[in-house]
């Protein structure tokens, strides 16, 4: 908790701000699912509007082409798509598969990578994970980080990893290292200050392109522009 020179707790005021906080995992009562529901209460005790999902709310079939030109989006897609759209950033807290990001995670990516305007493009976002492991589920992060800074999002620099995550919680669901608890507390609140300034006072946007120099024309028209 951010204190003032007295030793108080300092909550400023805050303009109004949106997250979007999830674990990238399907099972249940996982690590990374207690992780973010404390990131949510964290957000929320610094004066921020939560929606928490589960990413069994965004599954959808692998990705394939005909399926979208037959039959459009599914379900999962549509609602990751929406609730992108809906909140001013998000947060992700994702376990680590074989040293990269779980498939199930990349596949609703790729689905929503597919909607024009793609709704990663300047939203802001914050990655956690946590394993048992020494590093974390950190390796798993810099995987993640990679498309969605190529789809034009703002992946905070600072990232989060709990090691031995599975002695790191208490009976309340908080961390039990007062030094880990005071990290990942100001690690929010900073990320919550950028996203705040971002959205009450933004730059201005230019374009977007997949990739630079690219001509936008035929298969590759994939420049957007603000409206």
């Amino acid at each position: 908790m951010i204190e003032t020179l007295d030793g108080q707790p300092f909550s400023p005021s805050r303009e109004s701000v949106r997250f979007l906080v999830f674990a990238a995992s399907l099972r249940e009562n996982s690590l990374n699912a207690r992780l973010a529901q404390l990131a949510a209460t964290v957000i929320t005790r610094h004066g921020g509007t939560v929606d928490l999902a589960l990413l069994s709310d965004f599954d959808a079939p692998s990705y394939d082409q005909d399926f979208q030109d037959a039959d459009g989006f599914p379900r999962g897609a549509e609602e990751f798509h929406r609730r992108l759209l809906a909140n001013d950033a998000f947060v992700i807290a994702s376990p680590e598969y074989n040293a990269a990001m779980p498939g199930a995670l990349k596949n609703a990516i790729d689905w929503v990578s597919r909607y024009r305007p793609q709704p990663f493009d300047e939203r802001h976002a914050l990655l956690l994970s946590a394993s048992p492991s020494m590093v974390g589920g950190n390796r798993g992060l810099w995987s993640l980080r990679v498309p969605l800074e190529h789809l034009g999002a703002r992946v905070f620099p600072d990232m989060f990893s709990l090691a031995q995550a599975h002695k790191a919680f208490n009976a309340s669901g908080e961390m039990a290292s007062e030094q880990l608890a005071e990290r990942f507390e100001r690690t929010i609140a900073a990320f919550m200050d950028l996203v705040e300034a971002a959205k009450h006072y933004p730059c201005v946007k230019k374009a977007w392109f997949e990739y630079l120099g690219e001509q936008p024309e035929g298969e590759t028209a994939r420049a957007e522009y603000e409206q």
